[in-house]
């Protein structure tokens, strides 16, 4: 079209339709747009049926192409990308349960974990009860007709206890129930736990698979079709997919998360068995360790032992902020999986909500440090701890 268009027009319309572009970049582009274009209502149903790109909430090529390498990591059918890992657990739940239904839990989770099952499942009518998932009898004997869902942490957060995946995902599939994993803190790279019989595989995406600590997100892997189906549409409904760039920046750490973990791995295990013989540390929890109650489960389901474990020191909490002051390369925040070595006090923080009493049959108590461990030089890393506990000689 040769007529000379307003300027108010051509602001909004050059530059809208990509010159010259190639389709197979070395690195694919942002897609920050809410919506593409169609040339017809033929075109439109076109993109319906090949599920293709319409609409921001509902597919967005950052976002599939990040879900792609997820299910891949997982081992699974598909994968779903959510705006963090809260949103990709209580989305999951929501889409599985109504009112009269029943969630088996384990009784080691994530505070905010916590939070959602006591505070907001019995708003809806439905009973959250918790066992001890290593103890494989009071699973079986508190399951109930209306089970709908067995929940459990791959390695619980802050206690490093270890699930034996393959023996509670019988015991739901002989209930009829759903197994849902979070498997944040091992990854896929150290456990896919759909291998092992789980039917949902959940990750916070904030932490190891990104790496870099820049950005929140999550996602589920499932085992079938129909499971993807019903959570996905609860998904749209929620308004809990992550947005494009977030996605793109998550690919990006993702790419060099095999190159990460393994030196984070190996400095964990190196990290555990220095702290194990300080004179100064009670107890140390890392499925490396012999001295840890589930080794040998973590022996046969893992490739490797995570880099998340925890330590307890005397509870004096003095003298452990004076530990703290010491410390020159581990500093402390409030998240986990990234490139350095941090902390984290599971009293002040991730279990903060958590009364005394809850904390303490978990054996959480003020002494007790979460510790992500990074990519440093391992000698370094240990005389960076071990320099710190002489706080308390």
């Amino acid at each position: 079209m040769d007529r000379k268009r307003s300027p108010e027009t051509e602001i909004l319309t050059r530059g809208s339709r990509l010159k010259g572009r190639r389709d197979t970049p070395e690195v694919p582009p942002i897609f920050m747009s809410t919506a593409f274009n169609v040339d017809d209502l033929e075109d439109l149903m076109s993109v319906y049926q090949e599920k293709g790109y319409a609409y921001i909430r509902t597919r967005n090529p950052n976002r599939n192409a990040l879900a792609e390498l997820i299910t891949y990591l997982e081992n699974g059918e598909d994968s779903l990308i959510f705006s963090a890992g809260m949103a990709a657990i209580s989305t999951t739940i929501f889409s599985h349960v109504e009112q009269g239904d029943h969630i088996l839990s384990s009784h080691a989770l994530y505070g905010e974990t916590f939070e959602l099952f006591n505070l907001i499942m019995p708003r809806y009518g439905v009973e959250v009860t918790y066992a001890n998932f290593n103890d494989l009898d009071e699973v079986e004997k508190k399951i109930q007709p209306n089970t709908k869902i067995l929940y459990t942490e791959t390695v619980s957060n802050p206690m490093i206890v270890v699930v034996d995946l393959e023996a509670i995902a019988d015991i739901a599939d002989r209930a009829g129930a759903l197994m849902v994993v979070d498997n944040t803190f091992t990854t896929p790279l150290v456990v896919r736990p759909l291998e092992w019989g789980a039917h949902v595989s959940i990750n916070s995406l904030t932490k190891f698979i990104n790496g870099h600590s820049d950005v929140a997100a999550g996602s589920i892997t499932a085992s079938s079709p129909d499971i993807i189906k019903k959570i996905y549409e609860m998904q749209l409904l929620l308004g809990s997919p992550l947005d494009p760039f977030s996605s793109w920046l998550i690919m990006r750490g993702a790419r060099t998360m095999d190159l990460r973990m393994k030196k984070q791995l190996e400095n964990a295990d190196k990290l555990a068995q220095a702290l194990e013989r300080n004179p100064y540390v009670r107890k140390v929890n890392h499925p490396s360790l012999a001295s840890h109650p589930q080794h040998a489960i973590a022996q046969r389901l893992f490739n490797g032992y995570g880099a998340m474990m925890s330590f307890l020191m005397p509870d004096n909490r003095d003298k452990i902020n004076e530990f703290m002051h010491k410390l020159e390369i581990v500093h402390y925040a409030m998240t986990l999986g990234g490139f350095r070595t941090t902390l984290s006090h599971p009293v002040s923080s991730s279990h903060a909500a958590l009364s005394p009493e809850e904390r303490e049959s978990m054996g959480i108590t003020t002494g007790l440090m979460r510790v992500s461990v990074g990519a440093e030089n391992a000698d370094e890393l240990i005389a960076d701890f071990e320099n710190a506990l002489q706080v308390f000689a």
